[in-house]
């Protein structure tokens, strides 16, 4: 009976606990990328088989857009690679914020790397505690996978049966993505706080800056965050020092 109410938790949205649900929702969010991904390499002459093995082994959707924007403008395989390689090196530097989370086998590390993306990053980071990070980490990661690679495979055969893909509005998924990368964090004070400054200031700057300046200045609010999350922390901190004694 345990074994069934577990497996039903991570199968239907509606049961998850809310660190679970927020990795559920911002993967079927990152499907509809998918289908635009798969409607671009399917334009750019992937076929499904080359655009699904990208979407398995590179699982990193800015590489994969990256890559194939320099084989559809006639690049070579090489340069297709290094674009992809130094876009995917940012995911780096996520592995300090999930390292704690995972397994300390190798084995199952090699694993857990393939999932270190923006995604599992973000959402594992906003949670409250250590198990409740690990489960959100998961839960993006494998939920994100399988509903990427399905929406790459279908979007490849949407891209060869319309005339016009672009009708169907797919470009609505990449800020739908994004604010659903924002919500667990905007449930915390700090991330309040960074997000209200990070939005005045790019605000301040649109009439003024070029095109995407204006988000670039926004990351100038990430410090006034960092203030604030070390305040609730030491007034938490605080807090319970006073009810132990």
């Amino acid at each position: 009976m345990a074994k069934s109410t577990k497996v039903v938790t991570w199968l239907l949205p509606w049961r998850m606990p809310t660190h679970r649900r927020d990795g559920f929702f911002l993967a079927a969010t990152c499907f509809f990328i998918g289908i635009t991904f798969g409607v671009f390499a399917d334009s750019s002459g992937l076929g499904p088989g080359r655009a699904s093995v990208l979407s398995i082994f590179t699982f990193t959707g800015a590489s994969q857009f990256a890559a194939v924007s320099v084989v559809a403008g006639g690049g070579t395989m090489a340069a297709a690679v290094g674009s992809g390689l130094l876009i995917g090196a940012r995911n780096g530097l996520y592995g300090p914020v999930v390292a704690p989370l995972l397994s300390r086998s190798l084995g199952q590390r090699v694993i857990s790397a393939h999932f270190v993306i923006d995604e599992t990053a973000a959402i594992a980071s906003a949670q409250d505690t250590k198990e409740h990070a690990r489960q959100a980490f998961w839960t993006t990661g494998i939920w994100l996978f399988v509903f990427w690679n399905a929406g790459t495979l279908l979007g490849v055969f949407v891209g060869g049966v319309l005339d016009d893909p672009g009708a169907l509005g797919l470009d609505a998924a990449f800020p739908a993505a994004f604010v659903a990368l924002l919500v667990p964090h905007l449930r915390t004070a700090p991330g309040r706080v960074t997000a209200v400054w990070g939005g005045a200031i790019a605000l301040v700057a649109l009439p003024t800056t070029a095109a995407g300046v204006p988000m670039l200045l926004a990351a100038l609010a990430v410090p006034v965050g960092l203030v604030a999350r070390r305040r609730v922390a030491s007034t938490t901190g605080g807090s319970r020092r006073k009810e132990a004694s």
